[in-house]
């Protein structure tokens, strides 16, 4: 077994208009051609890894954030909200009415008025990655497989993502949710557009030992790219982290490496100096 990569995906493999350079595509069918295995490794769930990043070539992936860890079509671990705590976001959430989708590797579940309460967040959160067109984004084509009407108390919940009207409403989340992970996401601090639960002690960092254990593999042959603050664990439990030139102050200061943006072949030179294109 060669070196084991992990990728992130919006911001390091795909670009925010849900783009794959086609460098990248040749960078990681190079690689893996050459022995090297390569995983996502991704706040999506299951649900939204859509055929075009499989059709890449993959050896597996790591979702939601590390709560669920997949190789090669094998599930190897898989830890999801309980239902009673799923029910009980649920009736925290519209009572305060906030609007919400649960991610699930069966799909993304809208809350009754997500559509149009959703709006306004996704398309300010599409502008601050310098979407073209952000302002015409609808929820729809944003989350192309979004299910709306489904069903809401599930068993099948990765993590809940919601619309903050105010960041009283993380805060006020962290005191009635001791028992998950409170996050916020779609800008820094007072400025976030969404907030999330999720499972507690689980992050990419957990996954990728999960499955280096799987997988009888040395964690000194671990490389790990990414380009948020989510992503410096990964970075700090791998061997080596590379950051993308998009990526904010904090991971660049994490990473061992800084590489150009997605869309300008960041992945792809990174690959090469690292030696993952050569026999």
């Amino acid at each position: 077994m060669g070196k084991i990569i992990f990728l992130d995906v919006d911001g390091t493999l795909v670009d925010y208009e849900n783009r794959i350079p086609e460098s990248a595509v040749r960078a990681i069918r190079r690689a893996r051609s050459l022995g090297h295995r390569v995983y996502i490794c991704t706040g999506r769930s299951r649900a939204e890894v859509y055929a075009p990043l499989w059709a890449i070539g993959l050896d597996g992936m790591i979702g939601g954030n590390g709560s669920y860890v997949e190789d090669r079509g094998q599930v190897v671990m898989h830890r999801m909200i309980s239902p009673e705590q799923c029910r009980r976001i649920v009736d925290w959430l519209h009572g305060r009415g906030l609007e919400f989708y649960l991610e699930s590797n069966n799909g993304l579940f809208a809350s009754e008025k997500f559509e149009e309460a959703g709006l306004n967040a996704v398309r300010l959160y599409s502008k601050g990655k310098g979407v073209e067109g952000a302002e015409r984004i609808t929820v729809r084509s944003a989350f192309p497989e979004m299910i709306f009407g489904g069903e809401l108390y599930r068993d099948d919940v990765n993590k809940v993502s919601f619309v903050l009207n105010s960041y009283q409403d993380y805060l006020d989340a962290k005191t009635d949710f001791p028992d998950l992970q409170v996050g916020t996401w779609g800008g820094k601090g007072e400025e976030a557009l969404f907030g999330d639960l999720g499972l507690k002690d689980i992050d990419k960092a957990v996954a990728i030992r999960t499955l280096a254990e799987y997988l009888h593999a040395d964690m000194r042959d671990t490389i790990a790219f990414g380009d948020a603050k989510v992503d410096i664990p990964m970075l700090q439990c791998c061997a080596y982290g590379v950051a993308m030139g998009s990526g904010g102050p904090e991971i660049k200061a994490a990473a061992d490496y800084v590489t150009g943006d997605v869309d300008k072949d960041g992945l792809y030179y990174a690959f090469e100096k690292l030696g993952l294109l050569k026999n």
